[in-house]
């Protein structure tokens, strides 16, 4: 089984992300249920706006479409704001809600298919900086990894037999 990460952090490479972090939390949790995965850092590659899969010269949202078509699984990580995804993650969806939007393509969302670090409104400490609530966040992480590994299994399994 093979999973895409699209981590739609504002932050180009190398900067240390705190998206990038928590995605990493979940990749980890699924290399250990034998899912292999690979990661997109949607403003590193030019990837144009626009819901067409390829908008022409430069565009590297068709490298990325294959690599999705190749997987089972799709995380789509995005910092949120005010209880919104990143604008990258609006750009990479063309869309303002991430299930809905994935829903709306053809995708299957499990149940708590999300973690994140939040330790209150406001300035404060991230998760690359402070251990306090890290916990919460690898318990959330791993069963975020767990359930898309199980309903990616269950999908890949016979179909039923209808009558």
């Amino acid at each position: 089984m093979k999973a895409l990460v699209i981590n739609c952090t504002l932050k180009k490479s190398p900067e240390p992300s705190n998206t990038e972090a928590l995605a990493s939390m979940v990749t980890a949790r699924l290399s250990k249920l034998g899912v292999r995965s690979e990661s997109v850092r949607a403003v590193d590659p030019p990837i144009a706006p626009g819901v067409v899969t390829d908008a022409g010269d430069g565009d590297a949202r068709p490298d990325v479409h294959e690599r999705l078509l190749d997987s089972e699984i799709l995380v789509n990580a995005s910092p949120t704001w005010l209880g919104r995804p990143s604008s990258v993650a609006q750009r990479v969806l063309e869309r303002s809600e991430i299930s809905g939007a994935l829903a709306d393509i053809g995708y299957t969302i499990p149940g708590q298919a999300w973690t994140y670090w939040h330790l209150g409104p406001g300035p404060g400490p991230d998760h690359l900086d402070d251990e306090p609530g890290r916990d919460w966040a690898h318990s959330t992480g791993r069963t975020m990894a767990d359930n898309p590994h199980r309903v990616a299994g269950a999908l890949a399994g016979p179909s039923p037999v209808s009558g």
